[in-house]
């Protein structure tokens, strides 16, 4: 028997979470030898990150997928590549979480197929698919479809999984990358139960359900979030979001059961607050910020997984994330947290915190319902608009100094690290790896049968034209060899594709007196060209990470310039076109996702082609390496998250025009 350290029997201690390293890149084949080594080393889930092709339901060989085949995650084109994925992992044996959103049920039914094959139980396999497409239109950008069509995709999922795959969460409602594009608390909880709630209204109105049942939908229902580094507020904002879920369950759907009304949630802690100077600090931001969803019992995570001390630099190596891992483990097994009950109840502190974030929350809550729901704030841009204007408000902050960033605004001081420089500091993703894809999908698609391929399809879009469950036809779809290119062109077919509004108005700030200098260097430059200095900023490829464009866009504007931002997911050719027709004196361009070295270049010369002669100036996670050769193929100035004053940003981009016009 355990003992504490007085020699008398240890309180009985709690089961742990689950451990989970989010991971995946290059190849399945990578990818799952990957897997099996973070297994062997304590983890005891899976979270598996895909690449933007396959979060986006295209295959490796189309336009838009250039360079950014395995590049954030592992590329997955058919039920082939998911087999490798799971190589010797048994999934009745896995718990699997997938993030995954506009081709979840694509992606779902990919590994139900292949959990066939095993001859696993599908009533065994437990896990999830995020499959909320409400944040990617608010956030993350992986959005294939209308709102409408979207919800009736995860309403599909919802009632397929609930009786035929028991065991499986549907859908996690993330609010983790609302964190990461700016909300504060209270938006954080108030838009992911907003969108909570759209989906069970959806769920409930399709019939799918029967109306007794309805409360066991509702507890398969978990939520994924995030947490800051200001742990005392994000343990109040966890403890709010129990209170009101089980407020919502019981008044909302009149769910009586008090265990249907849990609020069950997975966590990565906070990416945003990463920082490229010192990077090394970030693991203590890790750490703090795991604490905020394990130090309460009340409200601890069931799952966490935390990125990467360098994750700002570039892609963790396999040591990082075990870093990362270990953090949990002694959390979990060296110290006494498990063996009490929830240290903050009764704490008047705590209690306040907790009951201001939720009347907030409420207001908020009531603010979006007034106005027809969730999906009828992103058809307005209400909420988009309210992420964009809390991000720039953080910005300013750090900006200003009033908010302090040790190591970029305060404290910058240092000594060289060690753990960031040489060679193999990042995890590398070989261009190698985008051919190799391309020519086992052109093999897979030459050996398999096409007739039936062609069949599962023509199912495919009946049932999805007919309003029927499109989950077993997907499976169909699977087993036959469809790709998810194939599979997401049949729906597109049917529901047609959608850009979400940006949440960047046309109107200036007038309020921001510290960009005066700027504003009158734009118009003395603008009186030198004879019209507004124009500045097209654009996201190439499928990087659907659009806060630093769209805060780049909103600095821009009030500094006085005529900004052009159609949004994400645009080919260089578009972009080019763009700028050629709109002449635009200077284009910026934002990539996140290690695409860039491919994307600008071919950027760079499609404007040679066209004799376009502008500055291009390039934002996003960019090693120094590559920002020598960016700046080799024309590139006039490269920025990386290091670079936090965007009104400097502003100053750079009118003097590199104003010597453009002189040179001219």
């Amino acid at each position: 028997m355990a003992k504490d350290e007085g020699g008398k029997p240890a309180p009985k201690q709690d089961q742990p979470w689950i451990f989970r390293t989010y991971a995946g890149h290059s190849t399945a084949a990578a990818s799952n030898e990957l897997y099996r080594t973070n297994l062997a080393r304590g983890q005891t889930g899976l979270s598996v990150a895909f690449d933007l092709p396959t979060q986006t339901g295209y295959d490796s060989d189309h336009v838009l997928a250039k360079g950014e085949v395995g590049k954030v995650g592992v590329p997955i084109s058919h039920i082939g590549d998911m087999r490798d994925l799971f190589h010797d992992l048994p999934l009745d044996q896995m718990n699997t979480s997938m993030t995954i959103n506009a081709t979840a049920a694509w992606l779902l039914a990919l590994y139900i197929a292949v959990a066939d094959e095993q001859g696993a139980d599908r009533a065994k396999l437990q896990g999830t698919v995020q499959n909320d497409i409400i944040k990617e239109y608010l956030s993350r950008g992986t959005y294939v479809f209308p709102p409408e069509p979207s919800m009736r995709l995860i309403t599909d999922i919802v009632s397929y999984t609930y009786t035929q795959v028991p065991k499986w969460n549907p859908t996690n409602v993330c609010s983790y990358h609302l964190q990461e594009a700016g909300a504060t608390p209270v938006q954080e909880l108030a838009f992911a139960l907003a969108n909570a709630i759209a989906l069970l209204d959806h769920v409930k109105a399709s019939g799918q359900v029967p109306e007794h049942e309805f409360p066991q939908v509702v507890g398969r229902i978990s939520f994924f979030v995030n947490a800051g580094v200001r742990f005392i507020t994000e343990i109040a904002k966890m403890r709010a979001f129990v209170d009101l879920w089980d407020e919502i369950c019981r008044d909302r759907y009149g769910v009586t059961d008090e265990k249907l009304r849990r609020f069950r949630y997975g966590v990565q802690v906070n990416s945003l607050g990463l920082t490229e100077q010192q990077p090394e600090n970030n693991v203590y931001r890790i750490l703090i910020e795991m604490l905020a969803v394990t130090l309460s019992k009340k409200a601890r995570a069931r799952a966490v997984q935390l990125p990467a001390w360098n994750e700002a630099l570039g892609l963790p190596r396999p040591w990082d994330q075990q870093w990362s891992l270990r953090a949990q483990q002694i959390l979990a097994y060296e110290t006494d947290l498990l063996q009490y009950q929830d240290i903050f109840d009764g704490s008047h502190v705590m209690d306040a915190k907790v009951e201001a974030l939720k009347a907030e929350a409420r207001e908020e809550l009531k603010r979006i319902e007034d106005m027809g729901g969730a999906v009828a704030a992103i058809e307005t841009a209400y909420m988009k608009e309210q992420l964009v204007a809390s991000n720039s408000a953080r910005l300013a902050g750090i900006e200003a100094g009033e908010q302090k960033v040790i190591g970029v605004n305060a404290f910058v001081e240092t000594a060289p690290s060690p753990l960031a420089t040489g060679e193999g500091s990042i995890l590398t993703v070989s261009h190698e790896v985008e051919e190799h894809q391309i020519a086992r999908l052109k093999e897979w698609r030459r050996a398999r049968d096409n007739d039936a391929v062609e069949a599962a399809l023509a199912e495919l879009r009946r049932a999805a034209k007919e309003g029927r469950n499109i989950m077993e036809p997907s499976i169909v779809c699977a087993k036959v060899g469809v790709t998810t290119g194939e599979w997401g062109t049949a729906l597109r077919s049917v529901f047609g594709e959608y850009r979400a509004p940006t949440g960047v108005s046309r109107a200036a700030r007038n309020d921001a007196p510290e960009l005066d200098h700027v504003r009158g260097m734009v118009d003395a430059v603008s009186k030198k060209l004879g019209r507004r200095l124009k500045f097209l900023v654009g996201k190439p490829g499928l990087d659907g990470h659009s806060n630093g464009a769209e805060q780049i866009a909103v600095r821009a504007r009030d500094c006085g310039m005529d900004v052009v931002y159609d949004g994400i997911r645009l080919t260089p050719a578009e972009i080019v076109e763009a700028a050629r027709d709109g002449r635009v004196h200077v284009l910026g361009l934002s990539i996140l996702s290690g695409s860039h070295i491919p994307l600008v270049t071919e950027v760079m010369a499609r404007l040679k082609e066209e004799g376009i002669r502008i500055p291009v100036v390039v934002g996003g996670i960019i090693p120094q390496d590559d920002a020598e050769k960016l700046r080799a193929a024309g590139v006039a100035a490269v920025y990386t998250p290091k670079d936090f004053q965007i009104t400097d940003i502003m100053a750079d981009v009118v003097h590199l025009v104003d010597a453009d016009a002189d040179a001219a």
